[in-house]
């Protein structure tokens, strides 16, 4: 398992009956978790102290209560510095588990000694498109969202990277690909974060499992003859870990050697020492293990 435990402003303080209670800087929160289904295990102050709580709601959904933060603040992550902002359906704007690829990311781009071009899919608000940035990658970001790029613009002005050469595109993320692939543009990092479930700008349903072997090979048509890592990201409940490892392996390493290691993405649970699951990652480098 691949632990984000460098962080000193983002705190898993306790979980447990489905949900967890975080530390985001000065305010707790209290969110859901699907996979923390144990008891608690301790009586943390933090539980009935928190700055807010996101209810689910019996008929779907929830909602914010017991809200005593403002509408946004901001948290720093080493050279990094992100906006959060508790928004619906649970989320702040950012997923602390990403810190451990984010540290991989910067360490490979670093240690490449040459510069380093990376595409960002599905990229959210940017977390993983800053950290590129500040270990000196050029940065394409691809989001079909159009406020989260906004605001994954305002992560990279946030952390003194405003002018950093990252092109930021609202498009769908398959056609954008396609495009690319027409114009010969290459790159040498790919990083990309498919959601389990969606639809395509004509209405077209998008589903992980039934969806995700033919992108990654359209995808990996953009890769560069020498290509740095790639990495992808899965937050599909029941897709292992291997599945990632399998694909990589299958589609990328088929083509250009190296390897692929995949496994869970964790945060350690300060109240019992533990470890909570958070997804998983297959990273696929160049060269020998």
């Amino acid at each position: 398992m691949w632990i984000s435990d460098n962080w000193r402003e983002y705190e898993l303080l306790d979980c447990g009956g489905g949900e967890r209670l975080e530390r985001w800087g000065t305010y707790l929160l209290v969110r859901p978790d699907p996979q923390a289904i144990w008891r608690r295990t301790g009586g943390h102050p933090g539980w009935k102290a928190c700055h807010a709580r996101y209810q689910r709601s019996s008929t779907g959904g929830g909602q914010w209560v017991k809200r005593q933060v403002p509408e946004r603040w901001t948290l720093g992550y080493g050279p990094l510095t992100f906006n959060i902002k508790p928004m619906n359906f649970k989320h702040t704007g950012l997923f602390p588990e990403q810190a451990a690829n984010w540290d991989f990311a910067m360490e490979r781009i670093r240690s490449a000694g040459r510069p380093i071009q990376v595409l960002n899919l599905f990229a959210y608000t940017g977390g993983a498109t800053v950290a590129c940035a500040a270990a000196g990658a050029k940065v394409c970001h691809v989001d079909a969202a159009k406020g989260m790029v906004a605001w994954a613009r305002e992560n990279a002005a946030s952390s003194g990277l405003g002018t950093a050469p990252i092109r930021w595109i609202v498009d769908d993320c398959g056609k954008f690909v396609e495009r690319e692939i027409r114009r010969g543009r290459k790159y040498d990092a790919v990083i990309m974060d498919p959601p389990s479930y969606g639809r395509g700008p004509s209405g077209e349903i998008w589903k992980l499992e039934e969806n995700l072997p033919a992108f990654l090979e359209l995808v990996a048509q953009v890769l560069s003859d020498r290509p740095l890592f790639f990495l992808m990201n899965s937050y599909t409940t029941g897709l292992a870990p291997s599945v990632l490892t399998y694909l990589l392996e299958t589609i990328v390493s088929r083509k250009y050697g190296g390897h692929t290691e995949s496994q869970e993405l964790g945060l350690p649970v300060s109240a019992t020492g533990l470890v909570l699951p958070c997804g998983a990652s297959g990273r696929w480098v160049c060269g020998a293990p």
